[in-house]
């Protein structure tokens, strides 16, 4: 990105989130990082998590929205013998209980009993809305409610390391690293908080660093201090391009120049069958420039962002 000019065509930046800044907090250091106030994020990370964040800026924050429903991956702590309020290290402990005594075959059991499609409810300090409230809010202000359970997909839930430690009150706890590799809207703190419940002695998250989203790991991931160093010491930023950005996460379709014409705009056109599911699919003029994201509806295409202006 120029500086002091934005770069129109927008691109994805995959940032490292630090511990302690919420997502929009990301969010805003990026705008002033990019000097661009059009910056958004494909899915939220609680201030207690590090990791991937993907982030876009310009027209790419019409891709967001598409990119959260991907796969996500990561790694973190579970604590056996203690519950919060939050279901994670953040909040107050609500109980505590001697987890000296928990196998690791209880463990492993535990674990598989949580992989695979679940019915998971998410925690009451989530931002999820009920009745039109975030949820977080109504647990703030004391109201008595339930969250419906939801379906999610854990592909992988594996234990890397069981230990034994104890709490800063005395109680005898049990640490366990895991790594998860599961659907959008999954929330590893709620699997925390069931794997302890399953065990009879209670749990929650005590770290977490998410490692990858979608194709996005944190091979491509920068910090918010190298993307300040970046701007300052060149001629801006460079996110990932929208075209590599789709590439990575679409399934690819090659359109000729009569066709690019007509999906910018938004003109529904025969396509063939590209992905599973009527996944979203990226659509490419014959000169390389990422035209739209489309979805498959009986055969046809219909746009759902177009990325090039349309044609007279």
């Amino acid at each position: 990105m120029k500086r002091g000019s934005p770069y129109e065509p927008g691109g994805l930046v995959i940032v490292d989130k630090p511990a302690g800044y919420t997502s929009h907090d990301v969010v805003a250091k990026l705008r002033g990082i990019a000097r661009t106030k059009r910056v958004g994020h494909a899915g939220t990370l609680d201030p207690m998590a590090t990791g991937v964040l993907v982030l876009g800026i310009e027209r790419a924050t019409k891709l967001l929205g598409f990119l959260a429903l991907t796969e996500k991956e990561y790694v973190g702590t579970v604590r056996l013998g203690q519950t919060t309020v939050t279901d994670d290290a953040e909040g107050e402990i609500t109980a505590s209980r001697d987890a000296s005594g928990v196998a690791r075959e209880g463990i492993d059991a535990g674990v598989a009993a949580l992989t695979g499609e679940l019915m998971q409810v998410p925690s009451k300090v989530s931002a999820i809305k009920i009745d039109g409230k975030r949820s977080y809010k109504r647990a703030r202000d004391g109201d008595d409610f339930e969250i419906p359970a939801r379906p999610v997909t854990v592909s992988s839930f594996a234990v890397h390391g069981v230990h034994e430690e104890r709490a800063e009150d005395g109680t005898p706890v049990v640490d366990v690293l895991v790594s998860v590799v599961c659907s959008s809207g999954t929330y590893i703190r709620a699997l925390a908080r069931d794997l302890g419940a399953g065990l009879g002695v209670g749990g929650h998250l005590t770290a977490l660093r998410r490692t990858r989203v979608g194709p996005y790991g944190l091979d491509t991931a920068r910090t918010l201090e190298q993307l300040q160093a970046e701007r300052d010491e060149g001629d801006g930023l460079s996110p990932l391009p929208l075209a590599d950005a789709a590439s990575a996460a679409f399934s690819r379709w090659d359109v000729d120049a009569r066709q690019a014409g007509q999906l910018a705009n938004g003109v529904q056109i025969a396509m063939p069958a590209l992905a599973e599911g009527g996944a979203p699919v990226a659509a490419f003029g014959p000169d390389g420039r990422f035209v739209a994201l489309v979805e498959p509806r009986g055969g046809r295409a219909k746009s759902l962002a177009v990325f090039v202006p349309p044609k007279d």
